[in-house]
Parts: C-alpha cells; sequence; structure tokens
C-alpha cells in the first residue's frame, strides 16, 4: 500500500490567494462564460492602475528593513508611560511592518516589563496602516480616505492605550501574558538587525539579499492579494444589486457605521484587499462612516492581526483587544461620515 503522507508532503503547496482567484474566474466560467475576460481583464487594468503605488511600496519596505530600521521601535517604549503610548500610536500607524512581523519584539518588551498599555496603541495602530497601505489606499480611494485612515489608526491606538493604562489594575490586564508566549509568526518573521540603522544597506551583502527577498516577497503578496480583491470587485459590480448594498450600509445615522463594524471583522481579508472591495461598496451606495468603520475594525480583527495578540496574551486581554477594535471603528466611522 502507498505511504499516503509521503505522496501528501511531495505535492506542491497551492497558495490560498492564487486558488481562490482561479477559483473565482472559474466560477464565473460556469455561470457566466461570456463575462470570464471581462472579469480577468477588469482585474488586470486595475493592478496595472495600481503598479506605481505597488512598486513604490514595495521598494520603501525593502529599504526600511534593509536598513534595520525596526531597531528604532524601542524608542517607542522609553520614558513615562503616556509619552510610551503616543508614540507607540504613531509608530504603530507609521511603520511598515505588520503585527506578525514584530511579535518577536513585542514579546522580548512584554518579557522585560514593558507596560501592557504601550504595547497595546502599537498592536491597535499597526495593521491598520503603513506606507504602502497609504499608498494603495490613497490610490484607489482618495487621499482624503487614506488620511482619515491613518488618522484612525493613530486614535484607536492612542484609545486602547489610555483605556488600559486606565485600566490595568483590575482583573482584566492583571498578568496578561501566556505561560509560554509563540513567537511564531504568519508573515514569515525574519529576525531583525541589531544596532542602529544602516541606511547605506548596499554595502553589506546580507542586508542586500535582505533588501531582494523582502522586496520580492512583498511584491508577490501584494499582487496576488489585490489580484483576488479586484476579481471579486469585477463580480461585485456586475452580479450584486446597488439597491441592496445601499439599503443595507447606506445612509445616515449610526445603524450603517455598527453593521460596517461588525460586518468588518468577518468580511476581511487584509487590509491591501480591502481596498478594491471597499470601493465597489462606495460605488453600490455604502454610506463613507460605514466604509471607514468596515476597514477599521477588519484590519484589527482580521487574521494576521488578531493571531499576533493571541499568541502572547491570555483571552481576557485579547477579547479587551477587540472590544478597543469595535469601539474605534464605531467612533471612527460616526466621525468620518460627519465629515466625508
Amino acid at each position: 500500500m502507498a505511504d499516503t503522507s509521503t505522496l501528501t508532503n511531495r505535492l506542491p503547496r497551492i497558495d490560498k490567494a492564487w486558488a481562490a482567484s482561479a477559483a473565482v474566474l472559474a466560477a464565473v466560467a460556469l455561470m457566466d462564460t461570456g463575462q470570464v475576460w471581462p472579469t480577468a481583464s477588469f482585474a488586470l487594468e486595475a493592478l496595472w492602475r495600481t503598479a506605481p503605488f505597488i512598486l513604490f511600496a514595495v521598494l520603501a519596505v525593502a529599504y526600511v528593513k534593509a536598513a534595520g530600521a525596526e531597531t528604532l521601535l524601542s524608542r517607542a517604549f522609553e520614558g513615562r508611560e503616556t509619552r510610551m503610548i503616543v508614540f507607540a500610536a504613531l509608530l504603530g500607524g507609521l511603520s511598515p511592518f505588520c503585527s506578525c512581523q514584530v511579535i518577536p519584539f513585542i514579546a522580548a518588551l512584554l518579557a522585560v516589563g514593558a507596560p501592557l498599555s504601550a504595547v497595546m496603541a502599537f498592536w491597535l495602530a499597526s495593521p491598520l496602516m503603513d506606507p504602502a497601505m497609504f499608498l494603495i489606499t490613497s490610490g484607489t480611494l482618495g487621499w482624503d480616505f487614506a488620511v482619515g485612515k491613518a488618522v484612525a489608526a493613530v486614535g484607536i491606538g492612542l484609545l486602547g492605550g489610555a483605556g488600559t493604562m486606565l485600566l490595568k489594575s483590575t482583573p482584566v490586564f492583571a498578568d496578561p501574558l501566556r505561560a509560554k508566549p509563540k513567537v511564531g509568526g504568519c508573515c514569515g518573521v525574519q529576525k531583525p538587525f541589531q544596532g542602529k540603522p544602516v541606511w547605506r544597506f548596499w554595502q553589506d551583502g546580507a542586508r542586500r539579499e535582505v533588501f531582494r527577498d523582502e522586496a520580492l516577497t512583498n511584491l508577490v503578496f501584494l499582487l496576488k492579494w489585490l489580484l483576488l480583491a479586484y476579481l471579486l470587485e469585477s463580480v461585485m459590480l456586475r452580479y450584486i444589486p446597488a439597491d441592496a448594498i445601499a439599503s443595507l450600509l447606506g445612509g445616515t445615522g449610526l445603524w450603517p457605521i455598527l453593521l460596517g463594524a461588525f460586518v468588518g471583522a468577518p468580511a476581511y481579508l487584509n487590509g491591501y484587499a480591502a481596498v478594491p472591495l471597499v470601493d465597489a461598496l462606495l460605488a453600490q451606495g455604502m454610506a463613507p462612516g460605514a466604509a471607514m468603520s468596515f476597514v477599521v475594525a477588519g484590519g484589527v480583527s482580521c487574521i494576521p492581526a488578531a493571531v499576533a495578540v493571541w499568541a502572547l496574551v491570555k483571552p481576557r486581554v485579547f477579547a479587551a483587544y477587540l472590544g478597543y477594535a469595535v469601539l474605534g471603528a464605531v467612533i471612527a466611522g460616526l466621525v468620518w461620515g460627519a465629515i466625508a
């Protein structure tokens, strides 16, 4: 009898994002054959329009990683607790690193006694915005929406950090760490360079290799998720009635914002893939405030960001993290709905 486990291990691993894109096209081919090429061409044209933003973002992130700028993160966790919260929120909302990429760094900070309030501020802001996401968001949804989301990212970090600091003596935040934190990651976590950043990284062979690997990895990551998102956007625009979206998530008031926040969590792919989907929803009548609450709640609670928190802290702290996400998303949606 053949060893099926050995055979399974030898089979090539199929990436879920590429497989999902193929499944979308296959479904369109089965249901509406004539729309296969229009759907594919829509996605390819959208990728081409976004290409300058993707390329700049990929090169910028690779440069920062190769230079070893992760070492600058430690400066946000020095000094008074209130200062740490502010700097952690700002750094989380502006740094080009996702939550899972800094798991080893955060684990070390918590182990040596860094306040959970500052870590919470960083964790909440980090998955919502980075330079790459800002460029892609601005290229699709406009500079105003990108700036609004960046402000919301810092704001939700401040909310979570301040709330945790005020409630740190309560049972929720007492002894917050797991006994043996897991420091693995979902993004191919790589040990960062130590010491001061080396901005002229090309003079070092190891750093050049990191630049190349990071650029290629991020390019493939963005392409596969954006391709899937643009395919889904094309399908949504053609087959989902605009009246249905407008009646469910359109209009004014609190309801569409609440719904956007609670739908955002389970429906989210990742911050990059969400941009084209939100663009399609807005075109079909989604309220601006609901769009903002959707991207904020979904960004904080999406699987990569949530895994980073779950890996290190106890369930009650994780529940507080999700609570901050929903509350911050609703506040961001209300503010954006009032000014947009």
